[in-house]
This record gives C-alpha cells, structure tokens and sequence, in this order.
C-alpha cells in the first residue's frame, strides 16, 4: 500500500513537472521557448512554406470589361445594370439575354486573373456568390473579363 502511494505521488510529480516545461514562461517570447525544445519535441519534418501565385494590383474600373447577362427574364434588367456599371467607369462588353432565364441567384463570374476585380464588383452590386466562368464559350464573353449573371 506504501509503494502504490509513494508511486503515484511519483506519478503525479512527473505529469506536473513536464506540464509546466511545455508552457513558455512569461518573459520568454515563443522564439526562445522554442530553442529549449528537444528533438523528441520538435516536429519531425520542417515546415514546408507553400509558395502562393504572384499577386497583382486591383486594377483600374476603365481596364475591367464586364459582360451582364440577364438570367431572370426581367425586361431590361441588364441593361439598366449595365448603365450602373458603366457609370461606375467600367467599361461594358455587352448587356443582353442568358440561354436561361430561371436563375435563382445573381453570381459574378471572371475568368483566370480577374478574381480581385470580380469581388469589387460583387460588393458593388451586393451580389454574394462569384466564381470563375463556367459553362460560357470564350467567344460568348465578347472579350469581358467578368461576367455579372442577374439572378432572381
């Protein structure tokens, strides 16, 4: 009975003792408390840092050529959206009918290389949902860079 006590008063001494080695102290900053590692604490394989595609600018609203698809049969609907855009000093690719008229949500589309510019246009407009062009022929796009689909 001596023993058993003795041993989980050891027990109890260790798991303490190598819970206050792992938190840093106070005055340490985390770059010295992660020299006093060991290598049985160290991950085994060094981080690998993924290198992300090279970023460009937002560019200008007279450099971005948006095309407005009517997607929810509304008489006009593209083109008044059209003139707003182009007010804002986008220039416009073209306003006219999608192949479906049964949208349920308005969606910016852009093609690769475009997405700042197409989530400047999302928030313009407050549509929600954009997305890289899908299902659209590059000859439909009338050389726009983003597409604005007006959903229902």
């Amino acid at each position: 009975m001596v023993v058993g006590a003795i041993a989980a008063v050891e027990l109890v001494a260790l798991v303490a003792i190598g819970a206050l080695d792992l938190v840093p102290p106070r005055h340490a900053s985390p770059s010295t408390h992660a020299r006093h590692l060991t290598a049985a604490t160290r991950p085994a394989t060094p981080v690998r840092r993924v290198a992300l595609a090279p970023s460009h600018p937002l560019r200008a609203r007279g450099s971005v050529s948006v095309l407005v698809l009517n997607g929810n049969g509304v008489r006009g609907a593209a083109a008044t959206t059209a003139a707003r855009l182009q007010h804002a000093g986008y220039r416009i690719g073209g306003a006219q009918n999608a192949q479906r008229h049964d949208y349920a949500r308005s969606m910016v589309m852009y093609v690769p290389g475009w997405v700042k510019e197409a989530r400047r246009i999302a928030h313009e407009t407050g549509v929600r949902l954009v997305a890289p062009v899908d299902g659209l022929a590059p000859a439909r796009l009338k050389g726009s860079q983003i597409v604005v689909v007006l959903g229902n």
